[in-house]
């Protein structure tokens, strides 16, 4: 099993790291305990879902808009999604599961088999199966002729399985089927890439920082995974658990750290430098610049929302602008019909709150608008 001196220099460098290593846990600390009390923090966890979403995107090469992301999410693409924009909700799903979840399940081998998708798989294919099966009364009732019964039950065998693959990849959960080899594409997956193995490796060396701070911890654990790459193509989801770690030993109680939205403000060459001191001081200041940037956010979004509550003076008790206002502040961007559909109201109804309320507009459009705050 590897050691985290496989990785890492031996002894570690701790003089070199005692001051990221103060500034990361205090940022982090000080994040958790504002957000402890905070009034708009389940708004502040569902912005910075979307937010560290897209910055994993950004880390991988890849750009995407968090108002694309976010129109996405709610089933209001104003186009065609993109490959990337799928990608980047499949991190966003995968961030949302492990912040919903119990302390620990990311790393525990359920959670890592369910975050790879390799959970349930049978089960739902059982499920569809057993659906696509007739009813025994109703072929009594109505009995076509042979040739017809197996045209038609090939037609719905064609659509089923359509659904269940847009399904799949609509949700960034798609997976090549196993088989001897993997059952993958050798020009898109290399066939001796064990990932059961590599993902084991990786799991030996965060088991061997029981006894090390959480942060510093959490930054082994990300810069392990960078080095053994356990898994093929899945973007942002090293960062994803070293956030769960973060969460499970108690450095992160109230929220899930942006460890992606934090590397956006660690320059590439540091944290790709050839010296392994140096790249645990990058992941260092990586926990510290996402907290950083979680708290600046945060004060600026309370502000918006202060700003927005003052304009419910002489407002009656019925009005439906502080749910409006809730709403906006836990989201990137809205439009007339997520608003409809969060409030129950008419797409009419929700333009005229929005006009009330003076929103941003974020598109510049007549039609398809949408609105958000900064």
């Amino acid at each position: 099993m590897p050691t985290l001196s496989d990785h890492l220099p031996d002894p570690l460098p701790w003089r070199e790291l005692a001051h990221p290593l103060a500034r990361a846990e205090d940022a982090q600390a000080r994040l958790d305990e504002r957000l402890r009390t905070s009034p708009i923090r389940d708004g502040w966890i569902a912005r910075t879902h979307f937010a560290d979403a897209a910055a994993a995107l950004w880390l991988d090469g890849e750009l995407v808009h968090i108002e694309d992301l976010a129109l996405h999410d709610a089933g209001m693409d104003i186009r065609a999604p993109t490959h990337e924009l799928t990608r980047a909700h499949a991190v966003l799903c995968a961030r949302r599961r492990i912040a919903g979840a119990a302390r620990g399940w990311a790393l525990s081998p359920a959670g890592f088999d369910a975050l790879r998708g390799r959970a349930g798989t049978a089960n739902a294919t059982e499920g569809r199966a057993e659906s696509a099966e007739p009813n025994g009364d109703s072929d009594q009732a109505f009995e076509p002729p042979l040739a017809e019964a197996d045209e038609f039950s090939a037609l719905f065998a064609s659509v089923d399985a359509a659904i269940a693959h847009a399904d799949k990849t609509l949700a960034g959960e798609r997976r090549p089927p196993a088989g001897p080899a993997g059952g993958r594409d050798p020009l898109v997956y290399d066939l001796d890439w064990d990932e059961d193995a590599r993902l084991a490796d990786w799991r030996g060396i965060v088991d061997q920082t029981r006894d090390l701070p959480p942060t510093l911890a959490a930054a082994i654990a990300s810069e392990a995974w960078a080095a053994i790459e356990p898994l093929q193509r899945a973007p942002g989801l090293g960062r994803l658990l070293a956030a769960a770690l973060l969460r499970d030993r108690g450095k992160a109680r109230a929220h899930l750290p942006c460890l992606a939205e934090g590397a956006k403000a660690v320059p590439r060459e540091r944290r790709r430098n050839r010296d392994a001191s140096a790249r645990l001081v990058a992941e260092l200041e990586t926990i510290a610049a996402a907290a950083e940037e979680g708290l600046r956010q945060h004060d600026r979004w309370l502000l918006a929302r202060t700003l927005l509550l003052r304009k419910l003076d002489g407002r009656r008790s019925t009005s439906r602008l502080p749910e409006l206002i809730e709403f906006v502040v836990a989201r990137p961007l809205v439009s007339a019909g997520m608003i409809a559909r969060e409030l129950d109201i008419t797409p009419r109804a929700a333009q005229n709150l929005v006009a009330e309320l003076d929103l941003r507009e974020a598109t510049g459009r007549g039609r398809y608008r949408a609105w958000g705050v900064l």
